[in-house]
């Protein structure tokens, strides 16, 4: 069980409208999508690519809905141009989030990924740091980190499929790197999972670090063959290798429980991109909410 005076949960956008393939969900409004979210009974969301800009014309409409914004995506590009534009550009993402209400900042090193590209997500053109490189992204999730808790805000470094930090190795690496009391971990059971990776040693590890999560379920059958037919990140998302929590292959319940016990506070988010064609996203949002309430308390 959760406690519900520390832990909330939210909803992931994505599942409505894909931000990295925009013709998935192309015809679900921005209204339709919270609005359903409200529906299955969130309390919060993180922000997509149909969300408006203004500040306060999406607070007014969250407000309405009785959702908050709790994260939202950063990408940072230190590895592909230059230093200061990767934080000129984070210092106006965090100043918007403020202005919403949010306490954290989710981010990852795009500079040289590949989740976007045709290529095969387990193959050689995985980006992998060099000595420099890890001291160049080092350096600037810690100044974000700063940025961040200047405005009583945290920043959480996703690992992600596709970027240098995506194996066990390469997250141990990043916490073993950055100030402990500046950057923090963004949990993501799917991407874990799809990585070949037991999410719950990870999270036993880092649930002192942990300041924000994501629930994602994989379809081990659709990740397999991912793997053995060389997949790229969204050849595998289009195909299906995640969904809602409940509907896959991963032991959601140690997850939960090793939160519990750590005393984690914060938002656990579902966050389960696929195509709404295949997976009407009003209908899985009810099917994850029910079954974390079974499972959480929540």
């Amino acid at each position: 069980m959760l406690n519900p005076e520390k832990v909330k949960l939210a909803i992931a956008p994505i599942g409505w409208t894909n931000d990295d393939m925009p013709d998935l969900g192309g015809e679900n409004t921005f209204e339709q999508c919270v609005s359903e979210m409200a529906l299955a009974g969130f309390a919060g969301s993180e922000i997509g690519n149909k969300y408006p800009q203004d500040p306060a014309v999406l607070k007014r409409a969250l407000d309405m809905r009785g959702l908050r914004v709790c994260n939202a995506w950063f990408s940072s590009l230190f590895t592909s141009e230059p230093y200061d534009v990767t934080i000129q550009n984070f210092i106006k993402h965090r100043d918007r989030l403020n202005a919403l209400g949010a306490k954290i900042i989710g981010a990852s090193e795009q500079g040289n990924s590949i989740q976007g590209k045709p290529l095969d997500i387990f193959g050689s053109d995985k980006p992998a740091y060099d000595d420099e490189q890890w001291k160049l992204i080092t350096r600037g999730f810690n100044e974000m980190g700063r940025l961040a808790r200047d405005v009583s805000m945290t920043l959480t470094i996703h690992h992600h499929m596709g970027t240098g930090v995506q194996t066990e190795a390469e997250i141990d690496r990043l916490m073993d790197a950055v100030d402990p009391e500046l950057v923090y971990l963004l949990f993501d059971s799917g991407h874990l999972t799809f990585a070949g990776i037991d999410p719950l040693p990870v999270l036993r590890k880092y649930a002192s670090r942990v300041r924000h999560v994501h629930l994602k379920d994989v379809r081990l059958g659709v990740r397999d063959q991912a793997m053995r037919e060389g997949w790229s990140f969204l050849t595998a998302v289009r195909k299906g290798v995640f969904t809602v929590p409940g509907d896959g292959c991963v032991d959601f319940e140690p997850i939960f429980n090793v939160l519990d016990e750590s005393g984690y506070e914060g938002w656990v988010v579902v966050e389960a991109e696929q195509d709404p064609a295949k997976a009407n996203p009003f209908e899985y949002a009810v099917k994850a909410r029910k079954y974390i309430r079974e499972k959480t308390g929540l």
